[in-house]
């Protein structure tokens, strides 16, 4: 006889365990709605951007099984890197290259083992995303009052991170090697081409005076994943997710009226995107959605599912271009010489 079918319930508690990250999803609520929900009460927007420098720290510490101690360099090391970029960003020149240099040292991490791209990855987006933001969102000292507050308040985050891992059941006991992987061999071909593209784009950024110019820049280097036909197929992914997602959240902004307790709850949505989802192209659409319809819910709508497409396709594209150059410059590898036979 055959397995007994399984109930509507049992298919849907399954497709959820294959969807979505459960664990993740509670322990991510466990340090961000606090956060979202101390916005809401105070409307400090510091902490809105305190929950992505949270997220970052969370994301992967999960993934890597950190410890507190590993989670703290990572903190101290993303907030050095988004303070160097605010201070630059006033000076283009200095800033664009600054942000070539993270992006080449978000990649280049993999020579001391291939899963480290996490933590770069995890250094890079929060730096970038808000030096870029609080410098759009304000100006002078309003600006530079923005940055302390957040730097200020940023060990709130840390603190509810490594108050998870220290609390967490799945004590870290693997070793070294097998935390961070083997060490990457090919690592600086990828890394010069991440700084290729994160260079154009920046550039592109500064030049035109683009508008949420960090979704630009991070769509490069996301898309440096591999070969060209990996690369590719990332951009394929984002492609979708932005023209599913950002249109999606914009059309149902438009029906709803301005609300403080819509957006914080939008906000808490897209930082869960960045870790509930098994598979990358829903969780982008998904993030898209929540950002497009923030924006609604904050009278700041206009536009925004436009520039969200706009910003993912050409960045993509420059990271698209820095792959095929870095696969046209590559040295070829030279075989091994073969040993002679023992006798």
């Amino acid at each position: 006889m055959g397995a007994p079918v399984s109930g509507p319930g049992e298919r849907l508690r399954l497709w959820l365990a294959q969807e979505l990250h459960l664990g993740a999803i509670v322990r991510a609520l466990a340090v961000i709605g606090p956060l979202v929900i101390a916005y809401l009460l105070s409307g400090e927007p510091a902490l809105v951007n305190l929950c992505l420098l949270t997220v970052s720290l969370l994301i992967p510490a999960l993934k890597l099984r950190l410890s507190p101690a590993a989670v703290i360099v990572q903190y101290l090391v993303i907030v050095t890197t988004f303070a160097l970029l605010f201070l630059a960003a006033p000076i283009p020149p200095l800033f664009v290259m600054l942000v070539a240099v993270t992006g080449f040292m978000a990649a280049a991490v993999t020579r001391f083992g291939t899963l480290m791209r996490t933590l770069g990855n995890w250094v890079f987006i929060p730096a970038v995303y808000l030096a870029l933001d609080i410098r759009e969102g304000a100006l002078g000292e309003a600006a530079l009052w923005q940055a302390g507050v957040l730097l200020g308040l940023s060990p709130v985050g840390l603190a509810l991170v490594c108050a998870i891992q220290a609390l967490d059941g799945r004590r870290r006991t693997l070793e070294r090697s097998e935390i961070f992987g083997p060490p990457s061999g090919d690592w600086l071909v990828p890394a010069v081409a991440t700084a290729a593209a994160v260079f154009a784009a920046a550039l592109l950024v500064e030049m035109f005076d683009i508008r949420e110019g960090q979704w630009l820049i991070w769509s490069a280097a996301s898309v440096v994943v591999g070969d060209l036909s990996a690369s590719t197929g990332k951009l394929k992914l984002r492609a979708m997710g932005a023209l599913v997602g950002a249109p999606l959240g914009l059309l149902i902004g438009l029906v709803l009226p301005v609300s403080d307790v819509g957006y914080s709850f939008c906000v808490l949505g897209a930082m869960l995107t960045l870790i509930a989802f098994s598979r990358y192209v829903i969780g982008f659409g998904a993030r898209c959605f929540f950002i497009a319809l923030a924006a609604a819910f904050a009278g700041t709508g206009s536009g925004i599912a436009t520039e969200r497409v706009e910003n993912v396709l050409i960045g993509g594209a420059f990271g698209l271009v820095a792959v095929a150059l870095a696969e046209i410059a590559r040295p070829p590898r030279r075989p091994r010489p073969e040993r002679p036979a023992v006798l």
